[in-house]
C-alpha cells in the first residue's frame, strides 16, 4: 500500500505536468505581425516534436511497470493517466499530420519570400489549389482557425516581398 501511494502520487504530478503541456500548446500564439509562413510549418515540427518526446517518455519502460503495478492495484489514478495518454497521442497525431500537410506548401515559401510581385503571382494558383487539397483532405488542418492563420500569414509574407521590391526598385 505505501508503495502503491508512492506511485500514485508520481502519477498525479505527471498527470498535473502533462495537462500543463495540453493547456499550453492550446493557447492562441503570439506572433510578430509580419511573420510568414514558414513560422507555421516551424509551429508544427516543434509541437511535433514535444508531443513525441512525451510520447517517448510515456511509453518507457518505467514508465510502463508503474502503470502495471497501479493497474495491479486496481489504483483509481489510472482513469485520468488514459485520458490523457489519449490526448497526448491525439495532440502527437495532429502535429505530425500537420507537419506533412504543411511541407507540401514549403515550396511555395521561396517564390513567395524572393520573387518579383509578378513572379510570385504565378505561384498563386498552384498554391491555392494545394491549400485546397490540405483543406479537403486534412483530418485536422481544416479546421477554420488554422486556414485563417495559414492565409495571414501567406498574405504578410506577399506584402513583405513587395515592400522590399518597391525600396529596391
Amino acid at each position: 500500500t505505501e508503495v502503491t501511494e508512492k506511485l500514485e502520487e508520481a502519477v498525479r504530478i505527471w498527470t498535473k505536468q502533462i495537462r500543463q503541456v495540453l493547456v499550453e500548446s492550446e493557447q492562441i500564439r503570439r506572433e510578430a505581425d509580419d511573420v510568414g509562413p514558414s513560422a507555421e510549418l516551424e509551429h508544427w515540427k516543434t509541437r511535433m516534436s514535444s508531443f513525441n518526446s512525451l510520447l517517448d517518455e510515456i511509453k518507457s519502460s518505467r514508465v510502463k511497470k508503474i502503470i502495471s503495478i497501479l493497474q495491479a492495484a486496481r489504483s483509481k489514478t489510472l482513469k485520468q493517466w488514459k485520458e490523457l495518454d489519449g490526448s497526448i497521442t491525439i495532440a502527437a497525431n495532429e502535429a505530425k499530420d500537420n507537419v506533412k500537410y504543411l511541407y507540401t506548401l514549403d515550396k511555395f515559401f521561396g517564390p513567395l519570400a524572393n520573387a518579383s510581385p509578378v513572379t510570385m503571382m504565378e505561384h498563386i494558383p498552384s498554391l491555392m489549389n494545394t491549400i485546397c487539397m490540405i483543406y479537403c483532405t486534412s483530418p485536422y488542418y481544416n479546421k477554420s482557425e488554422h486556414m485563417t492563420s495559414l492565409f495571414l500569414k501567406i498574405t504578410n509574407q506577399m506584402v513583405n516581398t513587395c515592400k522590399m521590391y518597391l525600396c529596391e526598385g
